[in-house]
Parts: structure tokens; C-alpha cells; sequence
């Protein structure tokens, strides 16, 4: 009868020591990783927001332009001829436009409800119908932009016929400080005096 043996040669491997050790050193690596795909996403987060304020800034100025295109004539500041046409909720006008299709008036205050973020940009007048054109019919007064600093629209003269228009917005991401992001316009206008 033949004897089978068995090899007594000792198999080589990891001893536990070496184990434990390149699982601390894995799980190390992982955390390291984790945090910095959680850092990445922050910062993603952050810029998507800069980028949809910015947006929402953009247009607005351009909303204004187009306006400011249709005025007969334009006024600066809380005082002058023109009149809103709707009521301003104790908000400061900053702009004030007179339109073939009636009075726009720009006011920037408290927001009219708890739903907005800090100051608004409050636009009263002639809604714009299906076909984008200003309508007849009664005036209206809606938040344009919310999150606004205490500048928020700041409207100036910058030459003849000329309007300097600076938008200034403020949030607080989830992660770190308060961010404020400005845009700013030049536009042609026939301003009233």
C-alpha cells in the first residue's frame, strides 16, 4: 500500500500583526478620500449657487434694459414727477420709468412675505401678456430678486443719456461665510430732469 505524505513545508502569508495593520492603513486612506469628496461637493455646491444668483442677476439688468428701452422717460431716487402706480409697502423707489403702456417703478424694502430672503427688488407695473410685450391692464407688483444688501439696486447716472446699474446680493451657503456677488450694467436712457 502506498503512503501518502504531507509536505511539512510552512506556507508563507500575513501574520495578523501585518493584517491590522494594512487595514488601519486602508481605512486611513478611505476617511482621507471621503472628507475630500465631501470638501468637493461643498465647493461645487457653493459655486452652483454663485453661478444661478449671478443668473438671476443678469436677468434682471436685462428685464430693466428692455424697459428702460420702451421709456419715455426715466427718474432716479424717491422723488420726481413720476408716480407708481401701485402701492410700495413703505419700500424706497429707486427707478422710475414712463412707458406708452403706463408707469414702472422699481422699490427695493422688506419683502411681502417671509418666503423671500432678506431686501427685494419690488417691480410695480403693466404686466407683460403671452406675446412678451407690456400689456394695458392693471398694474402689478412683484418681487424681481430677492437675498438684495442694503444697496441692493444701486442706480446711477454715468453721462449723457447713460445709467450705471449695480446689483449687490448676499446668502450664506451651508458651509462657511456669507457670499455677495455683484453684476453691474450700463444702459442707455433718456432720464428725465
Amino acid at each position: 500500500m502506498a503512503r501518502i505524505g504531507i509536505d511539512n513545508r510552512s506556507v508563507s502569508g500575513f501574520s495578523l500583526v501585518e493584517l491590522l495593520l494594512a487595514l488601519g492603513l486602508g481605512l486611513l486612506l478611505s476617511t482621507l478620500m471621503l472628507q475630500a469628496l465631501l470638501a468637493h461637493g461643498s465647493t461645487s455646491e457653493r459655486l452652483v449657487r454663485l453661478l444661478r444668483e449671478r443668473t438671476v442677476q443678469r436677468r434682471t439688468l436685462e428685464l430693466i434694459r428692455g424697459e428702460l428701452l420702451l421709456a419715455e422717460r426715466v427718474e432716479l431716487g424717491a422723488t420726481g414727477s413720476i408716480l407708481a402706480s401701485c402701492s410700495l409697502g413703505g419700500r424706497r423707489p429707486l427707478l422710475r420709468m414712463l412707458t406708452a403702456q403706463g408707469t414702472i417703478t422699481y422699490s427695493l424694502g422688506s419683502p411681502p412675505s417671509s418666503i423671500w430672503r432678506g431686501l427685494v427688488l419690488m417691480r410695480c407695473g403693466p404686466a407683460f401678456g403671452l406675446d412678451g410685450q407690456l400689456g394695458l391692464g392693471a398694474p402689478q407688483n412683484r418681487v424681481v430678486i430677492d437675498a438684495l444688501t442694503s444697496k441692493g439696486l444701486a442706480a446711477t447716472v454715468a453721462g449723457v443719456s447713460r445709467l450705471h446699474l449695480q446689483i449687490t446680493q448676499q446668502f450664506t451657503p451651508p458651509s462657511g461665510g456669507p457670499q455677495t456677488i455683484t453684476s453691474e450694467a450700463d444702459l442707455a436712457a433718456e432720464l428725465g430732469r
